[in-house]
């Protein structure tokens, strides 16, 4: 069942993430798993000329592919991580924006070779109503690639999220979970051609793993 988020809350709570997530003294990188040096790299994304990243965050990924020579955009919805990382990241030509995702690529005309998010927009937006507006936003053969950690068994669909543990002011938000296979057929009911959804094994044994989904529009 859909759930209703409150984009004002929402805000409030990366913004509050962006204070202790960004480091003035961060280099460029691209990490797929949230475990350096870990799981496959930007080929997923295809050899891109022009890429979008939702729910960008600290902007290092992008910032990698914008010194690889790739037509870098992204989008997040914290105002305070946007400031911050287009001060940061300027001299890279990468490009950062600050608007509430399904607005922001409802309101967009332009066209990617690839949509992404590491960790991003992907997780913590209703699929339902994302996919297929990503679809839309995609050149023909286009990819759109995600990661986020998997489903806890037995726990599917969105799952609330509080921030900064639980007691003091309550800000919360929904992240989305599903099996594999229910990830595929979400793609491919969003006009995607095909969709794969697989399960990275973290590089300790017993640790937690990396889902990642690739979609190619047709």
């Amino acid at each position: 069942m859909p759930v209703a988020h409150d984009i004002a809350a929402e805000t409030e709570l990366w913004d509050t993430f962006a204070e202790s997530a960004f480091k003035d003294d961060a280099e460029p990188v691209f990490c797929w798993t949230q475990y350096t040096g870990h799981g496959p790299g930007p080929e997923l994304l295809g050899g891109p000329r022009r890429v979008l990243e939702i729910g960008c965050g600290t902007g290092r990924a992008l910032a990698y592919l914008a010194e690889q020579g790739i037509e870098a955009h992204g989008v997040d919805l914290s105002p305070v991580m946007v400031k911050k990382i287009n001060e940061r990241w300027a001299d890279t030509g990468a490009t950062f924006e600050c608007g509430e995702v399904l607005d922001w690529l409802a309101a967009d005309e332009n066209r990617y070779d690839a949509v992404y998010s590491v960790f991003g927009a992907a997780w913590f937006t209703d699929p339902g109503r994302l996919f297929p507006l990503v679809r839309a936003r995609l050149n023909q053969g286009g990819v759109f690639v995600f990661s986020q950690p998997p489903a806890i068994p037995g726990a599917y669909g969105p799952q609330g999220m509080y921030k900064g543990g639980f007691a003091g002011k309550a800000m919360f938000t929904y992240r989305y979970s599903y099996r594999p296979a229910v990830w595929e057929r979400l793609l491919t009911r969003a006009g995607f051609a095909t969709a794969e959804a697989r399960i990275i094994d973290a590089p300790k044994a017993g640790h937690i793993g990396t889902l990642i989904v690739r979609a190619r529009a047709s």
